[in-house]
């Protein structure tokens, strides 16, 4: 080792750190979808809870494998997690099995298919979404982001351009129906070219 080389655990120390900030931030993207599917799987609250923070612990104890298989797509954490979750939740209702409140198993498999099919189609949406915002002009952009910020509103915005809140509400309006539009189309591109 020369003079200059870091100590090796030196190295594996920022690797680690580097690995472990990668996880947190896919998790943290994709917390909502995960809780939103094992909510779709559980019934009770601090069942879905539980089986989250167990599916956070388990996706990273397996995250060099995830790291390893799909490295470059972020976007099949989402899914990867749900089955980790899917396996957790119906731990979880093995666990619970005495429980008459409980679904079976293969009401919990049935109900995490459909789970998963919505997340995908949600994908689906959100990246034809993200399409069709990057063809709007930016002040367009701007506009629409804009009213979906935390504490804004057209009316603000209204005050801060100088602009008239019916002007942006017409705005607004033509370029939500135009995205719904483009969203439409996008989705039937991806049907047809699947």
């Amino acid at each position: 080792m020369a003079a200059s080389d870091p100590p090796r655990n030196s190295i594996d120390s920022n690797e680690r750190e580097q690995r472990y900030n990668e996880f947190v931030a896919l998790l943290t993207r994709h917390d909502l979808s995960i809780r939103r599917f094992v909510r779709s799987l559980l019934a009770n609250r601090d069942a879905v809870e539980d089986v989250v923070q167990e599916t956070a612990l388990e996706c990273w104890r397996k995250f060099d494998d995830f790291a390893t298989q799909n490295s470059g797509h972020e976007d099949e954490f989402v899914r990867w997690a749900c089955v980790i979750a899917r396996y957790k939740a119906l731990g979880w209702q093995r666990d619970q099995g005495r429980d008459r409140l409980v679904f079976r198993d293969s009401v919990v498999e049935a109900l995490a298919t459909s789970a998963t099919t919505q997340l995908e189609r949600r994908e689906d949406e959100r990246q034809a979404m993200e399409r069709c915002l990057a063809k709007l002009g930016e002040s367009q952009r701007q506009l629409v982001l804009s009213v979906h910020s935390p504490g804004q509103s057209v009316i603000s915005i209204a005050k801060e351009t100088g602009q008239k809140a019916r002007q942006l509400y017409y705005q607004l309006n033509v370029l939500r129906a135009s995205l719904q539009r483009c969203v439409e189309e996008q989705l039937q591109q991806e049907l047809h070219h699947g």
